[in-house]
């Protein structure tokens, strides 16, 4: 039991879909072999939803703590006992309420070591807000909770990864953050991202460009000339494999894509555009530069289909195998580390 990876689950909007998805992630029977599953919500909540969606076969065990979790079995911590009016596809308070108390529970769970990693089921910032939530969302939240100042948004689907500069900002906001600061905060995070839980030793990054044609020589803009280019100079003379300025809408139409370890984009939806175009259905979001792991399916609440049977369990599936090989990544690269004489017989 020592060697399996104790997973906490927070279900999230308990009107949307992240129940439904959870169920139906964890029906996979591949997820008993190296983790144990424990469900931070409610016991009633969740056969609510099993009912909803006319899933059949689903059973679990409700315990107190997390040490009490069984291998092969789901695990559920009531945080609440509390009947709850769950009214599906709405946007209401208790949608944020308990999407709330979830976290909180499953956060401190993670933070005192009960739990190895944590993935989390979407919530509404709206809904979280009235709730008291004061962050942007749970990326912010958990950077908090790390006593980190700075994150990096890492959107992953596979060999394709993207980062972004800035993340949950308006559209207004995002050039004036755009700093050399900025963007070679991300780069570092991403790099070490890239070696420590992805162990690629020597990644390769492609940098986007701020305005339409990267700028076109300036004529569309500065940034890429008095901002992001000097970046990616510096770091190339540090060895580093960093390539751009790139235009984003070219970048993502062409083969680039291919050969790049990942893709460090200026803002939210210049990156996510182009990704979620790519995987839709299939990606996770992973909060990079954290000393917890933590990931979640890239789509939202999706009111419109809740109950209904429909939602797509795959991204988050793909999220939960995701913060397993992470967690396993990182001991690794420690054990490499910590033993030079092991990492040189790696690298032959």
């Amino acid at each position: 039991m020592s060697d399996l990876i104790r997973v906490g689950i927070t279900v999230g909007d308990i009107n949307g879909v992240g129940l439904e998805v959870i169920i139906k992630t964890l029906r996979d029977s591949s997820v008993y072999s190296n983790s144990i599953p424990i469900i931070y919500g409610s016991s009633k909540a969740i056969t609510f939803h099993k009912n909803a969606s006319d899933i059949e076969e689903f059973n679990f065990m409700a315990i107190k703590d997390a040490s009490e979790a069984k291998p092969k079995k789901i695990n559920v911590i009531n945080c609440w006992k509390e009947e709850v009016n769950i009214i599906l596809g709405e946007k209401n308070a208790n949608g944020g309420k308990y999407a709330l108390k979830s976290l909180e529970a499953a956060t401190a769970d993670l933070k005192s070591g009960k739990v190895d990693v944590l993935v989390t089921a979407p919530i509404n910032k709206d809904c979280v807000k009235e709730a008291g939530f004061e962050f942007a969302g749970h990326t912010e939240y958990l950077a908090h909770q790390s006593e980190k100042e700075d994150v990096l948004m890492f959107m992953i689907a596979g060999d394709l990864r993207v980062g972004v500069v800035t993340g949950h900002i308006p559209l207004k906001d995002v050039a004036a953050n755009i700093t050399q600061e900025a963007v070679e905060k991300k780069l570092r995070m991403m790099l070490e991202s890239l070696r420590m839980d992805f162990l690629i030793p020597k990644p390769r990054i492609a940098v986007l460009g701020l305005n339409p044609h990267a700028g076109d020589r300036g004529t569309i803009g500065q940034e890429e000339i008095d901002i992001i280019n000097p970046v990616i100079t510096k770091l190339r003379d540090e060895g580093e494999l960093i390539y751009g300025s790139y235009s984003a809408d070219g970048f993502f139409g062409s083969s680039n894509v291919k050969i790049f370890d990942a893709i460090l984009s200026m803002y939210h939806d210049q990156g996510l555009t182009g990704f979620k175009s790519i995987s839709f259905d299939e990606g996770v979001n992973y909060t990079a530069g954290l000393p917890i792991i933590r990931t979640s399916p890239d789509h939202g609440t999706a009111y419109d289909i809740a109950g209904k049977g429909k939602a797509s369990e795959r991204s988050f599936r793909n999220a939960y195998f995701l913060a397993c090989d992470v967690y396993s990544r990182r001991k690794r690269y420690a054990e490499l580390h910590a033993n030079p004489l092991q990492k040189q017989t790696a690298k032959k």
